[in-house]
């Protein structure tokens, strides 16, 4: 592939959803924009290979890498963008890597502009992985900016997975779907941070298996709806043998926005403990009191509180 150079705008959606200021970025990488690769880098231990029956890319971890990061950002700054890529991951035996993902769309433009990125993990026993996905939307056009993820994990014995995924602005619609599969002594930790506004829609669904015994699930939704917007979180965690499962979801409504929850948990076995939580409401009068009483005014204070309960 050519020499990728990125403008000022394409630069600081990079800086945005993956923390890179410019390329050439260190470690691993692969940086698609307005749907087609654009450019790919390896290292020893991290190999990554096109897919030949369709867009996206093999991601190949070696056994026992540590310390090592894999950046696969993706970057829109064009309308009428339709694209859809599948990139798989397969993490080797008591490897230890870093994932930053991510998808930034800048739309100025009259028609929509749209991401799916379908997301497959299989890590084998004892394998390490902390995914980091950021997903912004800005633009002054009035086609939308939406993304849809897919995620599905399958953990082996005794792996760990811990998936952080932010999207605080600019995001018109967006359905997340994440799908995983627990083996033996093997663990993984969701967080997930959400603000919405406007008309905006964001829908999160997570299906979480506990198949081996001594495995955990935990997950965490902080989510923010303002304006007329709404939000639906769906969570089904399901123990099939000696496991641990938790489930919270806490969200602040302000102006018009609207907040569904529908945990479930569901027990097959004797042994499992499963456990969900859920509660929304309005900013605490208390917390408004407190913050304006140290000088801020009203709107500040509110600012003050939602970015605190989002970190």
């Amino acid at each position: 592939m050519e020499k990728v150079v990125l403008d000022k705008m394409e630069s600081a959606l990079l800086k945005a959803i993956a923390d890179i200021p410019d390329l050439p970025a260190v470690g691993a990488f692969s940086l698609r924009k307005n749907g087609k690769p654009v450019m790919v880098k390896t290292t020893p231990n991290i190999n990554i290979l096109p897919k030949g029956d369709k867009p996206g890319i093999d991601i190949y971890v070696r056994a026992d890498t540590n310390h090592e990061t894999v950046y696969i950002p993706v970057v829109v700054t064009e309308g009428g963008i339709d694209d859809k890529v599948f990139n798989d991951f397969y993490i080797g035996k008591n490897a230890d890597v870093i994932i930053v993902a991510g998808c930034g769309i800048h739309n100025d433009g009259c028609d929509d502009s749209k991401h799916i990125g379908i997301h497959r993990f299989f890590l084998e026993e004892d394998a390490k992985v902390r995914y980091i996905e950021k997903h912004v939307g800005e633009g002054t056009g009035e086609g939308k900016r939406i993304l849809d993820p897919t995620t599905e994990a399958t953990l082996g014995e005794g792996s760990h997975m811990e998936m952080e995924t932010t999207q605080i602005k600019g995001v018109n619609s967006t359905v997340r779907i994440t799908n995983a599969q627990l083996a033996a002594r093997s663990s993984l930790v969701i967080s997930e941070k959400i603000m919405t506004h406007g008309e905006q829609l964001a829908e999160t669904n997570f299906t979480v298996t506990l198949d081996g015994d001594d495995c955990s699930v935990q997950v965490t939704s902080r989510s923010v709806a303002t304006e007329n917007s709404t939000q639906k979180f769906i969570s089904n965690i399901v123990g099939n043998a000696r496991c641990f499962g938790h489930v919270e979801c806490d969200a602040i409504i302000k102006d018009h926005g609207r907040v569904i929850a529908k945990p479930e948990i569901t027990a097959n076995c004797v042994d499992s403990n499963l456990i969900h939580e859920a509660a929304i409401g309005k900013i605490a009068g208390e917390q408004l009191i407190k913050l304006m009483t140290l000088g801020l005014d009203e709107k500040d204070a509110e600012v003050e509180i939602i970015s605190g309960f989002l970190k």
